[in-house]
């Protein structure tokens, strides 16, 4: 049973994250295919979790999606509402045209869409801290500390993508991903009972 587990959670997280990092690279369907890569690592942690007997390895990853979903939600949301609010208070899309080159209208609209960045970024670290948290447990479990390395890589990535070397960092964090769940062992080494918080 450990190795059918383990076996799943490699296809399912290896595929997942080939699938995650491809999405951004294609048009049309990429989007669609980072979401499907997203639930097959999220299917890929939920086994582990379950064969380790340690629901927190899931609860931390799970922590981690909804907090980076609602980190892209909000920066959508203050776009929208920034934009959205700019028209109407200045009479329609023909008005905004023309004061729009009105500095003090475009730096209210830019400090609002600043303000919904850093809600982004904060949003987004906190869920890359609880992505380093779980795979810090799953490198723990399985031996395979290229987990550990793939947290701290995404965990720095997050807190430096307000400059763009984040970004970079962020892409050798979705590589290593890959490799990572690749390498996971066909049987669970042996641990003690005691379980990393």
């Amino acid at each position: 049973m450990i190795t059918v587990a383990l076996s799943q959670a490699k296809t399912y997280g290896g595929i997942g994250a080939i699938l995650a990092l491809l999405g951004g690279a294609i048009p049309k369907i990429g989007s669609a295919l980072s979401i499907v890569g997203i639930v097959l690592i999220l299917l890929a942690v939920k086994e582990i979790a379950d064969e380790v007997g340690d629901e927190t390895v899931f609860r931390n990853y799970l922590i981690s999606f909804i907090l980076q979903i609602g980190a892209f939600i909000a920066l959508i949301i203050a776009i929208v509402a920034v934009l959205g609010t700019s028209i109407i208070a200045m009479g329609g899309p023909r008005a905004f045209e023309h004061e729009i080159r009105n500095l003090e209208a475009a730096m209210a609209i830019i400090g609002s869409i600043l303000v919904g960045f850093v809600i982004f970024w904060i949003l987004f670290s906190l869920g890359a801290y609880y992505l380093k948290k779980s795979y810090e447990l799953i490198a723990y479990y399985t031996d395979v500390d290229l987990f550990k390395t793939t947290g701290l890589l995404y965990f720095i990535g997050a807190l430096t993508a307000i400059i763009m070397i984040g970004l970079l960092i962020i892409f050798v964090a979705r590589i290593l991903e890959i490799v990572a769940y690749f390498s996971l062992p066909e049987e669970l080494p042996s641990k003690q009972s005691s379980v990393i918080i």
